[in-house]
């Protein structure tokens, strides 16, 4: 009768000491010991691919009302940016008010509308029990304002040639006023 009530304790236990290495694992790791699969769902891409570029990492939405400036201003990044080294890593995400409804295909279709060069992964989660091992890497390495989650789409991560996360950067703040940032460690 003791291990029928034991059996939850455990799992309970089990539960926090996993969840618990998740973000000791994301304390010690480096960038390039993470990967996470392309939007097709057939190849899992590891972050090694991305040695020696400049990196930014960016949750995004197709129906977001940050969309519309920050598809364009991505694009823009990337055209100015691309022959020197930087990498748009997008990450759709569909936590923040079911922005990101549509299947990974849907979502590439759209995204190539604005630039086929961006480098697509299927769709994740950034906040929660089920956050991607990469989004939780550079929340721990590089903190929000107040409370470490994701606040909303189009939250980016500037990662130097290094893999070192450099700088986050809100929702709020468009891609073309990272230029700076950038231009520094590129």
């Amino acid at each position: 009768m003791n291990e029928i009530f034991n059996l939850p304790c455990l799992s309970h236990m089990l539960g926090r000491f996993f969840k618990r290495s998740k973000m000791t694992d994301a304390k010690n790791a480096a960038f390039y010991d993470f990967s996470a699969l392309d939007i097709s769902e057939k190849k899992d891409i590891s972050m090694k691919d991305f040695q020696g570029k400049t990196l930014l990492v960016v949750n995004i939405a197709s129906k977001c009302g940050l969309t519309a400036s920050n598809y364009p201003q991505l694009k823009e990044l990337n055209d100015k940016f691309y022959d020197k080294g930087l990498r748009i890593l997008c990450f759709p995400c569909n936590q923040f008010a079911g922005q990101e409804p549509g299947t990974n295909e849907e979502i590439n279709q759209f995204a190539c509308q604005y630039d086929p060069k961006f480098q697509m992964f299927a769709k994740i989660d950034v906040n929660g029990s089920n956050t991607h091992p990469l989004y939780a890497f550079l929340k721990t390495k590089c903190p929000g304002f107040g409370i470490n989650a994701i606040k909303w789409n189009f939250t980016k991560f500037l990662v130097d040639k290094n893999g070192n996360p450099i700088k986050r950067y809100g929702p709020q703040e468009e891609p073309l006023t990272i230029i700076p940032d950038i231009e520094k460690i590129i």
